[in-house]
């Protein structure tokens, strides 16, 4: 047992040090792993080498690689353009609309690209004399939405750890909980900071929103350009992925999402070879090494006995919807100051030996731990709280951060006792119940 509570010992430091230190964590997991792999679990360099997550990297290389191609021939561009262009007068439709928007870019495999919302919403926001929180919280919400897609990151981490632990998640299924979830808050951030007073409000100076986004942020130049060749070549083939993959679910299939946006962006880059060489560059391999190197210390942790016996402890506590809880908790608190990403892919192998005793659906655990993880990321101090402060009026900055930060710190507590109750606690009551008879 010794051994094992270093290992988990040192796993933490390692989170703790690369975090403080502002050290590439990936990098420093997966040189731990290898330390404590050998040196401590007795395991050859090559079984520790081997527990690099290969399918999860192939799904963030292809996804990062197809969405960056869309990004580099605008493709992403004339999307946004086109819908702020149906906006029209109404601001009561801006929340909702830069939500979609925003859930729409995260889907496209990277989170943090719904930032690109930020700078073009809160301008607008100002201009229609909305709170800048509303919109703020609108766009924070759409990241997080959109980033439990089966096409983005957090799903593809969430789903993919589930998978290898043969606990089965259906992508869509957590994507339907991170929607609702984001929307739940939507709907309560505009009722708390002025959003029934918009009813009705029309932009103070004239123009459509459109026309805002252009005096904003583009001049004088048109804002619907038509799209061109290449551009609709990419819609194309984002719908195809789309249609894909629901298709496959739907049949019961597991669709290997990094290998079709492999297929799509090889079509992609022989039609526009200049976009698709741009792309190569565009590859998150910063995400990937961060999710290979923590994976690569569970799998360490879990070859020494140190998950299986987290396991048995969260059993001892004889209340499983109690240990379901406080994993979420911690998974919230943390992440509101650290890397979501990370969380996820620490956390979820951890909660995995309750998942797998059938004390607690699988499915709902995962999904209640992965969007608690999320949906704090609207704290200033995190990367997207910190850019949506950033990114409003001078005068707004000290209310947003307080006021960012008190909304943050509440969805420590109220996601995972929201998430736990309507998730966990259904499944665990029946299946205690079926138990009994």
């Amino acid at each position: 047992m010794a051994l094992q509570l270093t290992a988990i010992a040192i796993f933490i430091a390692v989170f703790a040090i690369a975090t403080l230190r502002r050290v590439h964590l990936g990098i420093m997991m997966f040189a731990a792993a290898c330390g404590v792999g050998v040196w401590l679990a007795g395991m050859p360099l090559s079984d520790v080498v081997g527990g690099f997550p290969v399918s999860i990297m192939v799904l963030l290389v292809g996804v990062t690689y197809f969405f960056a191609i869309a990004q580099a021939n605008g493709t992403i561009d004339r999307v946004i353009e086109a819908a702020l262009g149906r906006i029209g007068d109404n601001a009561v439709t801006l929340p909702f609309v830069f939500f979609a928007l925003t859930a729409g870019i995260s889907a496209m495999g990277s989170p943090l690209a719904g930032l690109v919302m930020a700078p073009i919403g809160m301008p607008v926001a100002k201009r229609y004399g909305m709170d800048p929180m509303l919109m703020a919280l609108a766009i924070g919400s759409g990241i997080s939405a959109g980033s439990f897609a089966p096409t983005s990151l957090f799903a593809i981490v969430s789903y993919g750890t589930a998978h290898q632990a043969n606990i089965d998640l259906n992508p869509l299924t957590l994507f339907a909980v991170a929607v609702v979830a984001n929307l739940g808050l939507l709907i309560a951030a505009f009722l708390i900071f002025g959003g029934p007073i918009l009813i009705g409000r029309r932009v103070a100076s004239g123009g459509t929103g459109a026309a805002v986004l252009a005096r904003e942020g583009t001049g004088d130049a048109p804002l619907c350009a038509p799209f061109g060749r290449n551009q609709i070549a990419t819609v194309v083939c984002m719908i195809g992925l789309v249609v894909a993959v629901i298709a496959a679910s739907i049949s019961g299939l597991n669709p290997d999402i990094g290998v079709l946006c492999f297929a799509f962006g090889a079509a992609l880059a022989l039609i526009d070879p200049t976009s698709g060489m741009t792309a190569v560059s565009k590859i998150d391999w910063s995400t990937v090494l961060l999710v290979g190197g923590i994976i690569t210390f569970v799998g360490v942790l879990q070859t020494m006995g140190s998950i299986d016996m987290l396991g048995e402890a969260a059993s001892n506590v004889g209340v499983p919807i109690v240990t379901a809880l406080v994993i979420c908790l911690i998974g919230a608190l943390v992440s509101a100051f650290a890397s979501t990403t990370g969380i996820i892919a620490a956390l979820i192998p951890l909660a995995l030996p309750l998942a797998a005793s059938g004390d607690v659906a699988g499915w709902a655990l995962i999904s209640a731990l992965a969007v608690c993880a999320s949906i704090v990321d609207v704290s200033p101090f995190s990367t997207v709280g910190a850019t949506l402060v950033a990114t409003a009026a001078e005068d707004d900055r000290q209310r947003m951060t307080s006021l960012l930060t008190r909304w943050g710190m509440s969805t420590v507590v109220a996601g995972p006792v929201v998430l736990v109750g309507v998730l966990v606690l259904p499944g665990t009551l029946w299946l205690n119940r079926f138990w009994k008879f």
